[in-house]
């Protein structure tokens, strides 16, 4: 997710980076080579449940929750009303006497514990779900009411009797209803337009909260980090005014029912064209004949198989095109936009399509495929929000910031719609994976047409990714990766969950593992939890056991403390004084962070040399006098001289030959 709020604290927060704390920290910084390769501890132990090779253990199993829903939108009273039925999937060895559904829209109300935890109290409410009743029906087909609690943005269901585990089913019905929040509604909302207004909803139906092998039910309360979801197959179905078009993730099963002859012919070229084709032209947005009728109400229907959510956009206000999707052998999905026409031209939103099909052409070919029929971008003020299928973007966002958000929003199809992990606890696992991701497709749109990624995400201060990040990590109060999300102060979020998390993944890459092993790893971790629920142990274990590499170093330094790195030069020396034999250059580690390094040495001639110091070179010393052959008069030496990594103080990296 992207919001515009959380950018312009960016600046702020990095201010906060005062130069005598920087340098306070620096001194402080001791390196100690028994604490930086201790063993590491990882958080979750290995199980039959989950491999100490990071692998889905022989015994891994996972609860499943599918959906059919019916809802009807009033956008008068802006209130949307609901009946589903959840076929609920048991396969833990537990037998469950109670379920837990999360209620997000009581986020909204104002004795919601997340109204206390923000940086200010709301001054916007809703009264949130108004649950009309609850039943359960068995295998047999009795259905009974049942007794439920409310707590916050949580609701316990009472079971008559205990749902039998290793496959035992029950169906859930629920009957529900809540007022859409306005734009202060921030993951969803209603926001005005010129023809309408554009309706963004999500989290919008009681769902299933996750039961597994870590914590059993995690029924942590929706305070403001993101979703952790089981996995299923929806059919649902949306009731609007005639006028109103809606853009639900999943595949449009009625189209005859909701579409007029011609946008039919339209998004059927569509489905065959690399460029853009306008299923709903501006011009059309007004005419009431764009829409199959000129009163009532119509029901659009949709299917969306093995995914943990669904979301939707509706509006009378909508432009809409779409164009082809070419995935791995040979499969093809639609990308699409709606938007309104306020937000339509070749510089804004009329490229959206472009990015939205470029970007899932790169992800599915470079990690893995695109699974669904469909991908869409939706327009509006919910800023940059990701469910799977569909992304609400930035009405008002145009070139290059138009293309970061959707490529970074679509990009969360990976993390974590695909890789399904707990956002709620462990937030960089998708946005500092996502932004991982975004790093390279933004060398790869269009020769580089917006590179190199130097957004409020991945390098706050829009400089050099490494001296930004130095700077959040001289901080002495930015947390840690591995803490909670809900505990990371909005400050930090951006500038540690994001940026961080995504330069950590980018020295795995090109400076410790290499990409040659990493790449391939990287996608056997994603198809291996592919619509499965990894925990930070389990990642860190795969990419240890697939890349063969000892990493717990770097996991302690850089995920589970935030540890300064700090590589000096302290002295040049020809190997018994003479530079035919060579050079010995003493370098020491200053700083508590480990990290492989590269020497460079410039000959008196012009010309280099690089040697690669490794990381086990600290296993025993604090500091180290490396030996580089040559027989030439040496002119300078530097470390890291393409400023690769988060070195704290440059100033002791390069050391000219006295």
């Amino acid at each position: 997710m992207i919001r515009s709020t959380a950018r312009t604290l960016i600046g702020a927060a990095l201010l906060c980076l005062a130069l005598p704390a920087m340098a306070a920290a620096a001194a402080g910084a001791v390196f100690n080579p028994q604490q930086a390769f201790a063993p590491f501890n990882y958080p979750q132990p290995a199980t039959a449940y989950r491999s100490a090779s990071g692998l889905p253990g022989p015994a891994y199993w996972q609860n499943r929750a599918d959906y059919r829903i019916d809802a009807t939108l009033d956008p008068a009273s802006r209130k949307l009303t609901g009946s589903e039925v959840i076929i609920y999937t048991n396969n833990s060895p537990d037998a469950l006497d109670v379920l837990w559904l999360q209620l997000d829209q009581n986020r909204y109300r104002r004795d919601a514990r997340g109204a206390f935890t923000g940086d200010a109290f709301p001054t916007e409410f809703t009264d949130g779900y108004r649950i009309e009743s609850v039943a359960v029906e068995d295998a047999r087909g009795h259905r009974q009411s049942v007794k439920w609690v409310v707590s916050d943005t949580r609701m316990q269901v009472r079971l008559p009797d205990a749902l039998q585990g290793h496959g035992g089913k029950l169906r859930l019905h629920v009957a529900w209803s809540f007022t859409v929040p306005g734009e202060f509604g921030g993951r969803m909302d209603v926001n005005p337009s010129r023809n309408g207004d554009i309706f963004e909803i999500a989290q919008w139906y009681p769902r299933m909260a996750v039961y597994d092998d870590l914590r059993g039910w995690d029924t942590a309360p929706y305070l403001n980090s993101e979703f952790y979801l089981e996995y299923g197959d929806f059919d649902y179905a949306i009731t609007v005014p005639w006028n109103m078009i809606v853009a639900g993730a999943g595949e449009l099963l009625n189209p005859e029912d909701v579409l007029t002859a011609t946008q039919q012919k339209r998004l059927q070229q569509a489905r065959h064209s690399d460029k853009t084709v306008m299923i709903r032209t501006p011009a059309e947005v007004v005419q009431p004949s764009s829409r199959p009728k000129q009163s009532g109400t119509l029901t659009w229907r949709f299917r969306m198989q093995n995914t943990r959510d669904v979301a939707f956009g509706a509006s009378a206000a909508y432009v809409w095109d779409a164009a082809r999707i070419n995935l791995p052998e040979g499969r093809t999905a639609l990308a699409m936009s709606v938007y309104p026409v306020e937000s339509a031209g070749p510089q804004a939103w009329g490229r959206a399509t472009e990015f939205l099909k470029a970007s899932t052409e790169y992800f599915s070919k470079q990690w893995y495929p695109y699974p669904w029929p469909v991908a869409i971008n939706e327009a509006g003020t919910a800023g940059g929000m990701e469910y799977p299928g569909i992304t609400f973007d930035d009405k008002e966002a145009k070139g290059k910031d138009l293309h970061m958000v959707i490529a970074h929003e679509i990009g969360h199809i990976w993390f974590p719609m695909i890789v399904g992990s707990n956002e709620r606890r462990d937030a960089w696992m998708d946005e500092g994976f996502n932004t991982f991701i975004d790093v390279y497709e933004d060398d790869a749109f269009n020769h580089g047409e917006y590179a190199p990624k130097r957004d409020g995400e991945y390098a706050p201060g829009g400089g050099n990714p490494a001296d930004e990040i130095a700077k959040v990590m001289m901080d002495a109060d930015a947390p840690p990766l591995l803490i909670g999300a809900d505990m990371v102060p909005e400050k930090y979020r951006h500038p540690i969950t994001y940026f961080k998390a995504a330069f950590g993944m980018v020295l795995l890459r090109e400076q410790i593992i290499g990409r040659e092993r990493f790449d391939p790893a990287f996608r056997r971790y994603i198809a291996a939890w592919a619509y499965k629920h990894p925990s930070p142990s389990d990642f860190f274990r795969f990419m240890e056991s697939e890349t063969g590499e000892d990493l717990g170093w770097f996991w302690r330094g850089w995920f589970q403390h935030n540890w300064t790195f700090d590589l000096a030069l302290q002295k040049l020396a020809y190997t018994g004084g003479d530079y035919r034999k060579g050079l010995d250059v003493t370098v020491a580690n200053l700083g508590k962070l480990v990290l492989p390094a590269t020497l460079e040495v410039v000959y008196d001639d012009g010309s280099k040399q690089q040697v690669r110091v490794p990381w086990e070179t600290w296993q025993q010393h604090r500091r180290y006098v490396v030996h580089v052959d040559g027989t030439r008069a040496v002119k300078s030496v530097s470390i890291d001289p393409a400023h690769a990594l988060p070195d704290v103080q440059r100033d002791n990296n390069t050391v000219a030959m006295p």
